[in-house]
């Protein structure tokens, strides 16, 4: 079977599509040497800091990397010339292994890899709906919390689309893409001045950094409440795993950020701290210099649609 790469994506097995290039430049994730040491121990010690910080405030904190494709599939590369081995993720857990503020991915995931149901989707950086539930169900019993029992039995919706790695080469493949329709009990209880104005502007879907909601669940089988500082893999929107959290816990406040903000942190106590990061965006350490109430890191003129807030 033949293989093509382009710029910023390689073409795999069976129309696999895998991200190997972009701002985030993929492939670092996987390079030996003292740069992406130093880049793991750094990234290391600031989740150690960070969990120490957050429980003299009485709070757990728990951080979880979302594998590349990479990194799960390398079966289906295809002849790609890295070596799985070296991914930060792999380096992160054995670095952090028995650590409990840090939760392994990547080994549950390659041990699923080759059910029936595959875990990422095939043309896109993004897990399933399988992925997101395994991942979620792993966070939960890192948290000693029991999922509602029917939370994978939610209806969904589906259609088939060009996603964000088809639309990076010429034949533009198109997907089944499937998402649950999770909430039930659960409600948008807040919406950040951010998200408000790109929604007030039907441009919802444009918005990444700075989007901020809170969801509250008053029959949540599970009283604690989680802040998540997360990216697309968890989303503002309830179809990922910040859907499935706040189907389950009293009250859920999501922060699309790697960054975090702990004057924010600190006013709501939360009973956990949660953190998602992507793999590839381990390219860079955060300062945790957010500004949750701006959208933006501090000091920052906040992001604006059209350069003004909303009235």
């Amino acid at each position: 079977m033949f293989r093509k790469r382009w710029d910023t994506v390689h073409e795999g097995r069976e129309g696999w599509l895998f991200l190997t290039g972009g701002s985030n430049r993929v492939m670092d994730r996987y390079a030996r040497g003292l740069r992406h040491w130093w880049l793991m121990r750094g990234w290391a010690r600031l989740m150690e800091a960070r969990a120490a910080r957050a429980a003299r405030l009485g709070i757990r904190c728990l951080h979880v990397i979302v594998p590349e494709k990479l990194s799960v599939y390398e079966n289906l590369t295809h002849g790609l010339p890295y070596d799985p081995a070296q991914a930060s993720t792999r380096r992160l857990a054995r670095r952090l292994a028995g650590k409990p503020y840090y939760l392994d991915l990547l080994a549950p995931l390659r041990a699923a890899r080759d059910g029936p149901v595959p875990l990422y989707q095939r043309t896109d950086t993004h897990w399933t709906v399988e992925g997101c539930l395994l991942a979620y169900r792993a966070i939960m019993r890192a948290l000693a919390a029991v999922p509602p029992a029917d939370i994978a039995e939610r209806p969904d919706f589906a259609h088939e689309t060009v996603l964000d790695l088809g639309e990076k080469v010429p034949h533009r493949p198109t997907e089944r893409l499937r998402r649950p329709r999770i909430l039930r009990d659960a409600v948008r209880a807040e919406t950040g001045s951010l998200l408000a104005a790109y929604e007030a502007l039907g441009r919802a879907q444009d918005l990444h950094v700075g989007a901020h909601v809170v969801y509250r669940n008053a029959r949540a089988p599970d009283p604690r409440r989680i802040m998540l500082f997360g990216d697309s893999c968890a989303h503002f929107s309830p179809i990922l795993l910040t859907g499935y959290l706040a189907e389950s816990f009293s009250e859920v406040h999501f922060v699309w950020s790697a960054a975090l903000d702990w004057d924010y942190i600190a006013r709501v106590k939360p009973d956990i701290l949660l953190f998602e990061l992507a793999e590839r965006f381990l390219a860079r350490l955060p300062a945790d210099d957010f500004d949750v109430a701006a959208g933006c890191r501090r000091g920052r003129t906040p992001p604006w649609p059209n350069g003004t807030p909303p009235s």
